[in-house]
């Protein structure tokens, strides 16, 4: 993790400070929702509320409670007028000795857009693998399962395997395994279901002997610190391949947060900065040293976040402050700071000094 460290002299303070800032919100239309803010300090202490930089003025659908709370009695996403409930919305705090502005919080409209990858029919071979997958864009992001002639599939039978990425892959294919299968999405705003596609399984068990191939390898991902990574991992052959795991580098995958799932596919939960890397999926044929491999890389970014705020300090008059920010990212992170919500440049009494490590 890198860091950034910034200082700041100046010549006065402000005793202002949140205790509860708003949070990011995945808003359902038509329905009523709050955002929370809370102060403390020296009163009497006013606040406000601004979506998009404009403040806002209590009407019949927003209202402004004492303790700092935002009411939107029933959101929408676009009305007739043109207006959105839709933005970015921020706290603004102020007592007699000045101004704090909370941190913006991004408020969408949950949505669910239409299948934009839909599984397509195949073809196996009696005990091969068959795969399906399908892709749809939704806030919040949209839960998987899958249909098969209509009815749920019974992912408790091993040889079936839903990736959290809604990837639904079938090892040791049977003929029962035979049918149409169609991906179901769900979310706050709604259900869809997609096209469907038919598993054909033909011929019969073959044990003529064939090299691995791996049909699906990992993908490239970026991902951000506490997300969930699935590597994948699909390979054929007679007989039926072992599936390893290593990185470019050399170093130990560990076992920490490590699973996997179904017959190679890698899972990697709350995935922090030192999981980037290049990982190696090795399809190895059983009693001999013939292999396949296939590589994806993986980065992990790491969001800004405070390791030392700025804390409220009192000097005399004509005297020197100082206030000591520090954070940490990855990227690092670039610091600026405001005075009563305003960005402060410097010039005058006013230094800043950026110490990057």
């Amino acid at each position: 993790m890198r860091y950034a460290k910034l200082f700041l002299s100046v010549t006065s303070g402000a005793e202002l400070s949140f205790t509860l800032e708003p949070s990011d919100i995945i808003a359902v239309q038509q329905q009523p929702l709050m955002l929370h803010c809370q102060v403390e300090g020296i009163p009497p202490i006013t606040t406000q509320w601004r979506r998009n930089g404009v403040l806002l003025q209590e009407d019949q659908n927003h209202a402004m409670f004492i303790n700092g709370t935002l009411l939107i009695g029933r959101f929408q996403r676009s009305r007739s007028d043109g207006s959105s409930d839709e933005g970015d919305y921020e706290c603004v705090a102020q007592n007699s000795f000045g101004l704090v502005v909370s941190r913006k919080a991004k408020v969408q409209a949950a949505t669910m857009a239409d299948f934009h990858v839909h599984p397509h029919s195949v073809r196996t071979d009696l005990a091969g693998v068959a795969r399906f997958q399908c892709q749809i864009h939704g806030l919040p992001e949209p839960v998987i399962s899958w249909e098969k002639d209509g009815r749920s599939v019974d992912t408790s039978d091993d040889r079936y395997t839903l990736l959290p990425t809604g990837v639904l892959q079938i090892t040791g294919v049977r003929p029962e395994d035979s049918g149409v299968f169609c991906c179901v999405a769900h979310n706050s705003a709604g259900v869809k279901h997609s096209a469907g596609a038919r598993l054909t399984v033909s011929g019969s068990q073959s044990s003529v002997y064939k090299d691995p191939m791996i049909l699906v390898g990992p993908e490239n991902l970026t991902l951000t610190v506490h997300q969930t990574a699935i590597l994948e991992c699909v390979a054929t052959g007679y007989p039926r391949p072992i599936v390893s795991w290593s990185r470019l580098d050399g170093r130990p995958i560990g076992v920490e947060g490590i699973q996997v799932l179904g017959t190679g596919n890698l899972m990697i939960s709350d995935v922090r900065v030192q999981h980037s890397g290049v990982y190696v999926c090795a399809a190895n044929k059983p009693g001999t040293r013939l292999r396949r491999t296939a590589q994806g890389r993986l980065v992990v970014r790491a969001p800004a976040e405070f390791v030392q705020p700025p804390q409220s300090i009192a000097r005399p008059v004509g005297t020197t402050a100082i206030f000591t920010c520090l954070a940490q990212g990855e990227p690092p992170p670039q610091l600026t700071w405001l005075k009563n919500g305003q960005i402060l440049e410097p010039g005058g009494h006013v230094k800043l000094r950026n110490n990057n490590r």
